[in-house]
């Protein structure tokens, strides 16, 4: 079994709860649901969607480079929406952030969120160690 790693992404608040950023164990990076917190530690629940979905993703890639990945390395996304009538701008906003690349994906809306937040990602990542 390989040694399991705890990340914690340096620019971002230390999780609030039990948990970490992320886990590594060999190749395979598991990030936790990121929220769109600012790196500061303040809320954006009061924010629109389209910013709080550009402040999730900057914080699922920031994540994702702490633990020696990219969004490119994704092999599976979680998105949790707060109002599916959010879908088509989520949507466009990742297509943007990943590209060309198109990781196995799911789009899950759900009732609420904490602090008013509209969106969550978790993701799984695979990185060829060098």
């Amino acid at each position: 079994m390989p040694k399991i790693e705890t990340i914690n992404a340096p620019g971002l608040p230390i999780p609030a709860g039990h948990y970490c950023h992320a886990t590594r164990a060999g190749n395979l990076v598991c990030v936790s649901g990121q929220l769109p917190v600012r790196p500061d530690g303040t809320h954006t629940g009061e924010l629109p969607f389209e910013e709080q979905a550009e402040q999730t993703l900057s914080n699922l890639r920031a994540v994702l480079e702490a633990a020696g990945a990219k969004l490119e390395d994704c092999i599976e996304v979680t998105v949790y929406l707060v109002g599916i009538e959010h879908w088509k701008a989520f949507n466009e906003i990742y297509a943007r952030h990943f590209g060309e690349w198109k990781p196995a994906r799911a789009v899950v809306p759900v009732g609420a969120l904490h602090y008013g937040y509209l969106v969550e990602i978790s993701a799984r990542a695979w990185v060829e160690r060098g």
